[in-house]
């Protein structure tokens, strides 16, 4: 292959926690590489760390969704946004709708959800033993914590939760028939929009009664609603449950959750770009830039992967380890820029108090299959486990 003939975007991972091996020989001899996408398009590809941070905050790339081209395969059309959206939208419209959600993500409301969600992991936990051995942690565990957190958020009644979760499932399968996804936006939307009517007839003590006080419309707030349940659950669960698997499978960084409680934040810095759950972030270019010695025309897409700069030996230090001591300062787990995660303190909270309650109430935590039978995410936008077949030693 030369250095001008465009690649296919990697996927093939050698491990269930490593990146595809193809993104570190491209870090290496080509950070910005010309990609072809599945539609036809011709962009690029930008794998070192410090392109994929220039990327990323740089205003000339745009996030909006009319405009991009996705490097796997994918059955959903280009087209705007919708009202609400934001995170496929540009300033000024992106900037609007943040400042409006980022005052909902209060002092006093995160340290209210803190203590919320260590009882959440605790109930959980309750759950779990009482129900015994061997269990999925994906079910019983990783993906019922953050479920409740964002639904107990947005004020979704306990009736309506399963559906909400089953939509926001469907919505993440790049390989769903397009009207199956319609499908499931619409009745999703359609719950949100009744919750809407509901909270602003009577408000309550959540973020989705507190945007009713704003000018924004129904239409809006559903697409609020919608948006944050499919961004704060299936990242959340994946890191809760990939990141116990890493843990098992490293007993030495394991022993320095448990004996070293107060490194709790490193640990999940750690984990963070050490997985990199998250394989890209696509941006198009507004106006001819100029990157990494390269000439990235106007409406060209560039796709940066997370994993790839979250493993560059330039930044991190023998990157391929995990490492749970590591100064993991600038890692891109929850991306970089005006459109950085929104929700990373809280699902950051949920992990503080996921990983260490577990290993405390289940000490003999371990996997009860073979780690090669453990089902990875192969059909799903967000890298993790299908499920976590695990087993603990019962007391006598």
């Amino acid at each position: 292959m030369t250095e001008t003939e465009a690649i296919t975007f990697p996927t093939e991972r050698p491990t269930p926690f490593d990146p595809p091996e193809d993104l570190a020989k491209l870090r290496e001899t080509r950070p910005i590489a010309r990609l072809a996408y599945p539609d036809g398009h011709q962009g690029w590809l930008v794998t070192s760390h410090a392109l994929v941070r220039a990327v990323l905050a740089d205003r000339r790339f745009s996030t909006r969704s009319e405009l991009r081209h996705t490097p796997i395969e994918s059955t959903s059309e280009a087209r705007p946004a919708p009202p609400g959206f934001f995170i496929g939208m540009d300033p000024p419209e992106h900037t609007r709708y943040r400042q409006l959600l980022t005052g909902e993500f209060t002092v006093r409301r995160m340290r209210l959800l803190t203590e919320r969600i260590e009882e959440i992991t605790k109930e959980q936990l309750d759950l779990m033993e009482r129900q015994g051995p061997p269990a999925d942690l994906v079910q019983a565990f990783a993906a019922p914590v953050p479920a409740v957190v964002i639904c107990e958020l947005l004020g979704v009644p306990d009736e309506d939760r399963a559906g909400f979760m089953t939509g926001a499932d469907a919505l993440l399968r790049p390989d769903l028939p397009q009207e199956e996804k319609v499908s499931a936006f619409l009745s999703m939307q359609a719950q949100m929009r009744e919750l809407v009517t509901a909270k602003r007839a009577a408000p309550t003590d959540d973020m989705l009664s507190g945007l009713t006080k704003s000018d924004l419309s129904d239409e809006e707030l559903a697409n609020i609603g919608f948006m944050l349940v499919g961004s704060g659950l299936d990242t959340t669960a994946n890191m809760l449950a990939l990141g116990t698997f890493a843990l098992l499978r490293h007993p030495d960084q394991l022993a320095v959750l448990r004996d070293e409680p107060e490194r709790v934040d490193q640990v999940v810095e750690e984990l963070l770009r050490y997985l990199s759950i998250v394989p890209f972030l696509v941006r198009t270019a507004l106006e001819d830039v100029e990157l990494g010695g390269e000439l990235v025309r106007k409406g060209e897409t560039v796709t940066v992967s997370i994993p790839s700069a979250n493993r560059d030996p330039g930044r991190f230090p023998d990157p391929d380890t995990l490492d749970l001591r590591r100064d993991t300062a600038g890692h891109v787990g929850f991306g970089h820029g005006v459109h950085q995660c929104l929700g990373q303190q809280l699902s950051r909270v949920e992990m503080r108090a996921g990983y260490p309650a577990l290993f405390r109430r289940f000490p003999s935590l371990r996997l009860a299959v073979e780690p090669s039978e453990v089902p990875l995410h192969t059909d799903m936008l967000i890298h993790g486990v299908h499920s976590l077949p695990v087993t603990w030693d019962t007391a006598r």
